[in-house]
Formats: C-alpha cells, sequence, structure tokens
C-alpha cells in the first residue's frame, strides 16, 4: 500500500511538475517568459506552449489589442490669443514592442496611461498655443490632431507602443469665461433683436401711414364722384319739376302746399299757432277743389 501510494503521488507531481511547463497564449494576447527575473523570450504566436517550471521560469501576459485612454483630468489651455480652453481628447494605442514596454512600465497598463497622459496634454498644450480659437474649434482641428499624434510618435517608441489615433473629444471654455460669452451673446441678439423689431415698426408705420393716404384720397374721390351725381340728380329733378310746373301751376302750387304740410307735421308732437283762414290752409280747405281736381290728371 505504501508503494501504490508512493507511485500515485509520485505520478501527481508529475503532472503537476508538467502542467507547469505549459501555458496556453491567446491570440488576443502576447506571452513574456522570464527567466530568473530577465526576460528571455516573447511569444506572439497562439497556441499551446511550454517553459521551464518554477521558480526557473514564469510568464505574464500583455494585451495586444488596441487600448484607448482618456484625458483623466481637464486643466486649462491658453490659445494664441490667451484664452483658455479646457480640451477632453482620447488616444488609441497598443503594445508593439512588449521587451521594451515592461521595462518602461511593468505589466500594468494603468502604469503607462500614469506616464503618458502628461505628455499627450504637453503636447497640446504646445500645439493649441500656436493656434487661435477660431482654428482650434473649427479650420485646425484636424492639423491640431495630426501634429500631437506626430509628437508623440517619438516618445511612444519609449513606451514601446505605437499611437494609432489622436481624437479630441470637446472643446470648451473654462466655466467663467463660457458664463461672460454666453451672456455677450444674449446681448448681442438680443440688441439685434432690438434693431430688427424697430425696422418692423418703422415699416409697419409707413404702410399704416401709405394705406391711410390712400383711404383718404379714394374717400376723397367717392365723395367727389358722389356729389358729382348728387348734383347730376338734383339738377334733371329740378328740370322735370319746373317742366311739369311750367304746364300746370295751380298744380305746382298745390305740390308746394303739400310739400310745406309735410315739413310742418313731421312729428306729431309739433304744434302750430296759425289762422285757420290763412293762405297756408288754402289747400285744405274744402271750398278748393279746383288743386285736387288738377292733382287727380
Amino acid at each position: 500500500m505504501n508503494r501504490i501510494a508512493l507511485i500515485v503521488g509520485g505520478a501527481l507531481l508529475a503532472l503537476m511538475l508538467l502542467a507547469s511547463t505549459l501555458f496556453v497564449v491567446d491570440q488576443r494576447q502576447v506571452a513574456v517568459v522570464y527567466a530568473l527575473g530577465e526576460i528571455k523570450e516573447v511569444i506572439q504566436e497562439p497556441g499551446l506552449k511550454w517553459k521551464l517550471p518554477p521558480p526557473f521560469q514564469n510568464v505574464v501576459f500583455l494585451d495586444r489589442r488596441i487600448q484607448t485612454m482618456d484625458s483623466p483630468e481637464t486643466r486649462p489651455i491658453f490659445t494664441a490669443e490667451k484664452k483658455s480652453l479646457v480640451i477632453d481628447w482620447l488616444v488609441k494605442w497598443r503594445v508593439t514592442d512588449p521587451r521594451q514596454f515592461i521595462r518602461n512600465n511593468g505589466v500594468d497598463m494603468r502604469n503607462l496611461e500614469t506616464r503618458l497622459s502628461p505628455i499627450v496634454h504637453a503636447a497640446f498644450n504646445e500645439e493649441v498655443t500656436k493656434r487661435t480659437v477660431g482654428e482650434v474649434l473649427s479650420s485646425g482641428r484636424d492639423k491640431v490632431m495630426q501634429d500631437v499624434r506626430a509628437r508623440l510618435a517619438d516618445e511612444a517608441k519609449s513606451f514601446g507602443i505605437e499611437i494609432l489615433d489622436v481624437r479630441i473629444k470637446r472643446v470648451d471654455f473654462v466655466a467663467n469665461i463660457t458664463e461672460s460669452i454666453y451672456s455677450r451673446m444674449a446681448s448681442e441678439r438680443k440688441q439685434v433683436a432690438n434693431q430688427l423689431r424697430a425696422t418692423g415698426g418703422a415699416e409697419g408705420e409707413k404702410v399704416r401711414a401709405d394705406a391711410d393716404r390712400q383711404r383718404e384720397v379714394i374717400v376723397a374721390e367717392a365723395y367727389r364722384d358722389a356729389q358729382k351725381v348728387k348734383g347730376e340728380g338734383d339738377a334733371k329733378a329740378s328740370a322735370i319739376f319746373a317742366e311739369s310746373f311750367g304746364r300746370d301751376a295751380q298744380f305746382a302750387q298745390f305740390y308746394r302746399s303739400l310739400e310745406a304740410y309735410r315739413a310742418s307735421f313731421r312729428n306729431k308732437t309739433d304744434v302750430m299757432i296759425v289762422d285757420p283762414s290763412s293762405e297756408f290752409f288754402k289747400a285744405m280747405r274744402g271750398g278748393s277743389t279746383a288743386p285736387a281736381a288738377s292733382a287727380k290728371k
């Protein structure tokens, strides 16, 4: 039994020793083999690999995929006009020289980002200070990113990485400057709005004055034409009356009496004190039949 236990224990120990000599390299990783604290081999091909058992050799893995580093803080950068801007950026990078990467940064990716972030900010600072706000915001934005990437290319080699892309995510003014700019923009917009209102009011007054003038002209012309038509009508009526009255003088006198009665007794409350035998009531007295007979004619 002791012999069997020794055999089983030896077999297990051999399996453990064999397992410690084998490792798998993922296609997304790079394997770095250490021998007594020194880098012996860098394995980039995926698959099953072997090494000496610890403590003679050990393996660490580095991610070979593209990494993204965002700006950790937003420190102001001054432009050529001495305007303060806050720039948020990102950098795309990947490991190209594992040996150099480990020598400078170890195996922790965060060590690289801690060291590379100030270098990126300094590169942006040097490029932005040569340009105006308008260039950074629009026309020269792509050129800023290209120049920053070119500046980082040499620095990246010392870190064992490659800079693939540099992007500006956001450009803004410092908070107190932003408020003053918004206030100035609001004031300018109000000034433009007031100017447009004043221009519109002046145009409106001009249109109303022109409309009033045209109305007065139209009313005056209409009144003139009406008076002309009325005058012509009155003239024709007078001519007809004159012709009719000329044919029968007695009927004309009777008609004038009726018009006088109509004008005198227009309202029921009208009161007149006149002698009944006066000439005014001659047409109303029963003895005068000639006017009535003439009226029938």
